[in-house]
């Protein structure tokens, strides 16, 4: 069997499964946010009763991260909505914007968007949240209301998003009928070269196999390419196999996955124990592709889906109006740090944009010196308008006055984020193209796509 059919298997209680089997699956953790928890919890009172208590309240999760920094009164509503669920159901794991459990949200406009508006409990982006709160084991099933979900295959789990309908089910019984994907293997050999990033690694695959490729199917990575990657590099890779419409990603359990969630779970008193699933030696796989991480280059992906692949360097005739950098694929600490370091002691030419997904990245970026400056002073001395206020801000539009957001018609804008399908990150005229934070940096100093690696040599 391949990772995502052992695991399955086990959440079953079955020896052994193949893809195309119907099965009930147990769940080890289910995460919804502000944007569908109000949705999922109407499911689920509807169904089980208004009095109904969730199956277990140590594996429910709720992260509200989507439209938190707006003064949109309904976005601010469902924050509020998720707080009164958590309370009812007595909830351990909520991470609530505001401090005071009987309060209520709103974001106060006079403080601007720069300065941190949420309390000492708030964890910002969900994918990003869950790895470092101590969510994500090996060898578990986490379901969660959001497809990006995929991103916590990083750490050998089945992880995959749901709707409103099947998280509702969930929340009352634990269990969900799943048809067991196909699984698609992809051989990672060799070791990035300077300038090049995991994103590339991932809109490499969704060019070669579009976007649309691995539709209702697991996107197993492996081979001894992996070793080189940190699992921040993982997680970005995993999180968009949903772009190129599959059902899941996995990865192999190694050493660098056990350092990241022991600490992680010891850190948060989250639940320790787990148990990896390892790879059999007669797997079946509906495709193969090897990737060879020494040829890869500095990727775009155009406008208007994450399949049309360039190259960066073939791409210096397209003048750009933005740059963005954020989001649980691109606002990880090693996401900024690459972007710095290309704009170190530089300044750019367009409108850019830096949004840290999670508080604690906000913290690293403020706290961690190069030379005489933090990250943070050497980005804003740079001109990137960097946000405290950790979430999932432009990468998804939002309400009008949501941070970074495209409210002009025929906007170009260079993103560090995971989808740009027409309308994604604000006007529905606008046009987004994905890269790297180091080709967003490169970029944003040009006023054009601009290949990193001319900085990074001279």
């Amino acid at each position: 069997m391949t990772l995502t059919e052992k695991l399955l298997a086990r959440a079953a209680g079955q020896a052994a499964v193949q893809a195309g089997d119907n099965i009930w699956v147990k769940a080890d953790v289910l995460m919804t946010h502000d944007v569908c928890g109000p949705g999922t919890i109407g499911v689920f009172k509807r169904e089980f009763g208004q009095t109904a208590k969730v199956w277990n309240r140590e594996r429910v999760v709720i992260i509200p991260d989507h439209y938190i920094f707006t003064a949109d009164s309904k976005s601010n509503r469902n924050v509020d909505i998720l707080r009164d669920f958590a309370r009812e159901q007595g909830l351990p794991y909520f991470y609530d914007v505001i401090d005071d459990p009987n309060g209520h949200w709103q974001f106060d406009t006079s403080k601007g968007l720069l300065k941190k508006q949420y309390g000492s409990n708030y964890a910002g982006v969900c994918h990003a949240a869950l790895p470092a709160k101590g969510h994500t084991r090996p060898g578990e099933v986490l379901f969660g209301t959001d497809s990006h979900t995929c991103m916590a295959g990083a750490f050998n789990e089945f992880a995959t998003g749901i709707g409103n309908t099947d998280a509702g089910f969930v929340m009352g019984t634990g269990k969900l009928l799943i048809k067991v994907p196909e699984t698609m293997r992809f051989r990672l050999e060799g070791k990035l070269q300077p300038g090049v990033m995991a994103k590339d690694v991932i809109l490499h695959v969704i060019g070669e196999i579009g976007f649309d490729g691995a539709t209702y199917r697991a996107m197993q990575f492996d081979g001894p390419g992996i070793a080189s990657l940190s699992m921040d590099d993982r997680m970005t890779i995993a999180n968009m196999a949903i772009e190129a419409g599959g059902k899941n990603a996995i990865f192999p359990f190694d050493s660098r996955t056990a350092e990241y969630v022991n600490a992680r779970t010891s850190l948060n008193g989250t639940k320790q124990a787990y148990e990896p699933v390892e790879p059999d030696a007669d797997q079946k796989f509906v495709y193969e592709l090897v990737v060879n991480l020494d040829q890869l280059e500095p990727t775009v992906a155009c406008h208007p889906d994450p399949g049309q692949r360039k190259k960066a360097k073939d791409m210096g005739h397209l003048k750009l109006d933005r740059a963005y950098v954020g989001s649980c694929t691109g606002g990880k600490t090693s996401d900024f740090v690459e972007f710095a370091r290309v704009l170190r002691g530089k300044k750019v030419v367009i409108d850019t944009f830096g949004v840290p997904a999670t508080p604690d990245i906000v913290r690293d970026l403020q706290s961690t010196r190069w030379g005489h400056q933090t990250i943070w002073q050497i980005l804003e001395e740079a001109g990137v308008r960097m946000t405290e206020n950790a979430g999932c801000a432009a990468c998804l539009g939002g309400p009008v006055d949501t941070f970074g957001r495209i409210n002009q018609p025929g906007l170009k804008c260079i993103s560090a984020t995971n989808r740009n399908f027409p309308g994604r990150m604000g006007d529905k005229e606008s046009q987004v193209f994905l890269a790297s934070p180091a080709t967003v940096a490169a970029s944003a100093l040009t006023g054009h796509v601009t290949d990193p690696r001319e900085y990074l040599t001279n």
